[in-house]
């Protein structure tokens, strides 16, 4: 039994991604289904484009709390079920692989930044702090989130590799950061072209369900 228990948290970790916030929280508060505006994409980004910015705020909490959470419970409490270091990088991936093929929303989900964020703070405080400030700094010179978002995934494994070395949780951020690049291959198309909207960008309609 204790062979399968990472199959299971790995699962449980995944149909916690699933849960598309969202879209969730923009039922709970009136507005328009995110996947019908602007990118499309299921996410906080494109949440604050219709102008309710408790729930763009409550998108990415959600968002990054279900990449963390899992990762967290397996540190905290999976080491008398054989549960440590391996399996917390694969319950991390699990959830982001979640919030990109929702099983409860037909497999169509976002693009996982919040998501990846939550278990890379889970996984290495620092590494994530670093991640983070790379983000941020990108996006305070060019107000896009999608360049930010791919910089900062591209920088996230070589942190990793150059400062804390390889091992379980390299792998998982390495395949979570390749995921992340190419869910923004539209965004990259789009900025190459120099047609990609900018942070607090509004979309309508705002409001609604579709």
């Amino acid at each position: 039994m204790a062979s399968f228990l990472p199959v299971l948290a790995a699962l449980a970790a995944y149909l916690l991604g699933s849960l598309s916030f969202a879209v969730i929280v923009s039922r709970a508060v009136g507005l328009s289904d995110p996947r019908s505006y602007g990118s499309g994409n299921p996410g906080a980004t494109n949440v604050l484009r219709s102008g309710h910015k408790g729930a763009a705020i409550a998108t990415l909490l959600l968002d990054a709390l279900k990449g963390a959470l899992p990762v967290l419970l397996v540190e905290h409490y999976g080491a008398p079920y054989g549960l440590e270091e391996g399996s917390a990088a694969l319950v991390g991936l699990s959830a982001f692989v979640g919030h990109l093929w929702p099983v409860f929303f037909g497999f169509k989900g976002g693009k996982g930044v919040a998501t990846a964020a939550g278990a890379l703070l889970a996984l290495n405080l620092w590494l994530g702090l670093a991640t983070l400030l790379t983000f941020v700094i990108i996006v305070a010179f060019f107000r896009y989130v999608s360049l930010a978002s791919i910089v900062a995934a591209a920088f996230a494994p070589f942190y990793q590799l150059l400062i804390w070395g390889a091992g379980p949780a390299a792998l998982a951020i390495a395949v979570m950061s390749l995921l992340l690049v190419w869910r923004h291959g539209a965004n990259i198309r789009k900025l190459l072209a120099g047609t990609e909207s900018r942070l607090g960008q509004k979309t309508s309609p705002s409001r609604g369900h579709s």
